[in-house]
């Protein structure tokens, strides 16, 4: 995660508060804008340094040198204060009052006495109402713009911590993977060498799915990188409140800029949204499922494609359905995954098990979620951080501890990285091997009914 506060401004903070360094814990933009987010990941660290920052320009914010909870109680704090910048001076603003320095509220985020609120009722503004318990100007701190475009909470550590971090590895890792140039040969030509186990199929259809933002049409365009030999960005792709994929597409990955195709289509959908009536219709998930949506087609998140309707594919062959599932999760947002969205997903995939076909998880952002695998990829299997979340989306989703696979997709690189594509590749292979699960159980129901046919059932 890469930091808002400037270097100035970090260290006009770290010169109050002594020999420190400020380590960022949380960032809303990453995280989001709400109350379990934030407390997933500050409570009971300390001491704290928490920062808003509004489209009008200001940065402001509160430090306590206690740990937050949830205890909806106000704690004692002589050292806390609010602040503010004016352009690379720091602007204090005493705790008057200490018992009432800080109150520990379970739905908003750093809440400072009655005065500051940032993350207020886990929604992207401020609350000011200065004279509590600190004295301020509301026009000096925020220039009354309490709308949030950004709020973060930094860890205050001294210095010697900093220099030799508490690590998380494990002595040995949770999964054995071989990180060499040869591996990425070999599972690139597993990959190209593949063959549908039935003659009407020439590629595997793997279709994607997952809430907005989660890195659907990334997971596409890294693996199109792979291919490809660069990095590359067919598929539209960012960060957005809400699905910038509109379409459901079929992107078919190539060998090379000239190469045949790959024998796998990986199905892009439109994200999963809470609130209903926005985002995947889970009925057009069916739909296209059973391969009855075309390419290109348009989502209408009020209303699901209709079988009279002009696009819908009446007769669709064993090629057009979904051969693979594959829920695409952010590792960030495992443990805040809002309960709405958490049941449309358990309904998907009640609707997949009923259906037959195979499911795999792709935890995304990894790098994002765990230091030790941002400084080198190389930790993903020995960070207990991320085998915590892979258990954790194992327990929520209902899926077994081996279908859920980390990744990194490329999101800011200008070149490939030799440990990416093998864990891209390994993801990829993973999905044919469950395509072929699907076509061997479609063998086995084929042969049962042939079988009790002849035998006169």
């Amino acid at each position: 995660m890469n930091p808002s506060l400037t270097k100035l401004q970090q260290r006009a903070l770290c010169s109050q508060l002594g020999h420190v360094k400020l380590q960022l814990l949380y960032k809303a933009s990453i995280h989001g804008f709400t109350s379990a987010a934030f407390h997933q990941r500050c409570d009971n660290k300390s001491p704290t340094v928490s920062v808003g920052y509004n489209a009008s320009g200001y940065v402001f914010g509160g430090y306590t040198s206690k740990p937050f909870n949830q205890s909806e109680e106000f704690m004692q704090d002589d050292q806390a204060f609010l602040f503010t910048f004016s352009e690379a001076n720091l602007l204090k603003y005493p705790v008057t009052t200490s018992a009432y320095a800080v109150n520990m509220i379970s739905d908003s985020g750093p809440y400072f006495g009655e005065d500051l609120v940032l993350v207020n009722e886990s929604e992207a503004v401020a609350y000011s109402d200065p004279g509590n318990y600190y004295n301020f100007a509301a026009a000096e701190m925020h220039g009354n713009d309490l709308q949030l475009t950004e709020c973060e909470v930094y860890q205050v550590k001294e210095k010697k911590d900093l220099e030799k971090p508490e690590r998380q590895d494990l002595e040995k890792p949770w999964r054995t993977i071989v990180w060499e140039s040869n591996k990425r040969k070999e599972l690139m030509d597993s990959i190209k060498l593949y063959k549908p186990p039935v003659s009407s199929v020439s590629q595997a259809r793997v279709l994607l799915i997952g809430p907005v933002g989660a890195g659907k049409s990334s997971f596409f365009n890294s693996i199109n990188s792979v291919f490809r030999g660069h990095v590359t960005s067919q598929a539209i792709a960012g960060s957005s409140g809400t699905s910038l994929t509109t379409q459901f597409r079929t992107y078919s990955v190539k060998a090379g800029r000239e190469g045949q195709p790959l024998p796998i289509i990986l199905c892009d959908s439109m994200g999963l949204e809470e609130s209903t009536g926005a985002g995947l219709d889970v009925d057009d998930i069916s739909s296209i499922l059973k391969g009855h949506i075309p390419d290109s087609y348009q989502f209408n998140p009020s209303a699901p494609l209709h079988p009279e309707a002009h696009a819908y594919r009446k007769s669709p062959g064993l090629k057009d359905k979904i051969h693979c599932v594959v829920y695409v999760i952010d590792t960030c947002k495992v443990s805040i995954l809002p309960a709405k969205l958490e049941e449309k997903l358990v309904a998907v995939r009640r609707k997949v098990n009923l259906m037959g076909i195979p499911q795999l998880v792709l935890l995304t952002k990894v790098e994002v979620a765990c230091p030790d695998v941002a400084e080198d990829l190389k930790n993903i299997y020995k960070s207990q951080y991320i085998k915590d979340m892979v258990q954790e989306v194992s327990a929520r989703l209902g899926v077994p501890l081996s279908c859920v696979v980390p990744v990194k997709n490329y999101c800011e690189e200008l070149e490939l990285d030799l440990n990416c594509d093998i864990l891209l590749l390994s993801a990829v292979l993973q999905m044919l091997r469950f395509v072929d699960n699907y076509f061997d159980d479609i063998s086995d129901r084929f042969s049962n009914l042939e079988t009790k046919e002849q035998e006169g059932f």
